[in-house]
């Protein structure tokens, strides 16, 4: 049986990110623009929380959260999603601002993410966007990622892989995200769903819709 990857960890963070809903650019369409071309901004709203050990238990401790300025328009269906219109993010830090802090808080722990391919790439692209690190260099990987999609698929097999549908699975409630989804809330539901798999019961109590 393989080792978890969080079993020699002492701190975990969740994180969720919310985006324009555009397409980032690729990365050969990023080489060939017009030197000096600003590349569109992709993260609206990042929020994290740490999960930490406390002697033989995991519990969910601080949290970190920001709205981040594009620079960018917002697709009308992003907006659907998550509410966040342009004239909400008018006063909001740009990218660079933020990403000390956000360093900061992550430190060099594993990430718990949702399909983390997602939030693997919107990091990715914006560290580079502000020039912390070349074009196509991955400052996050996926070794560093924890993925709760993957451990949903390991412990349900043929499930339905979305966020919602986990939820309901293990019986978590996501009702304040009937409205509208946050970075913040989505990172907290990802921490539960993460702990239930790991650590808690996740035999069924009655029906799951998918």
């Amino acid at each position: 049986m393989n080792t978890p990857p969080w079993q020699e960890r002492d701190r975990l963070v969740a994180i969720d990110i919310e985006t324009t809903g555009r397409r980032m650019p690729r990365l050969e369409d990023i080489r060939k623009a017009p030197k000096g071309l600003r590349q569109p901004g992709i993260i609206i709203e990042i929020g994290c929380l740490e999960i930490v050990r406390e002697g033989t238990e995991w519990v969910k401790a601080r949290t970190w959260e920001t709205r981040v300025n594009p620079d960018a328009p917002i697709n009308p269906d992003a907006i659907k999603v998550h509410n966040i219109r342009p004239a909400d993010l008018k006063t909001a830090p740009r990218f660079p601002q933020v990403a000390d802090e956000l360093l900061a808080f992550l430190g060099e722990d594993l990430l718990v993410a949702h399909a983390y391919e997602n939030e693997m790439d919107f990091l990715n692209y914006e560290f580079a966007r502000c020039g912390r690190v070349p074009w196509g260099t991955d400052l996050f990987e996926s070794s560093r990622f924890i993925c709760t999609r993957e451990m949903s698929h390991e412990r349900f097999p043929g499930a339905s892989g979305s966020l919602d549908a986990l939820c309901d699975r293990l019986w978590l409630d996501r009702s304040a995200r009937f409205a509208h989804h946050g970075a913040l809330l989505d990172a907290d539901l990802t921490a539960d769903a993460f702990l239930t798999l790991a650590f808690g019961d996740t035999s069924p109590r009655g029906a799951v819709f998918d």
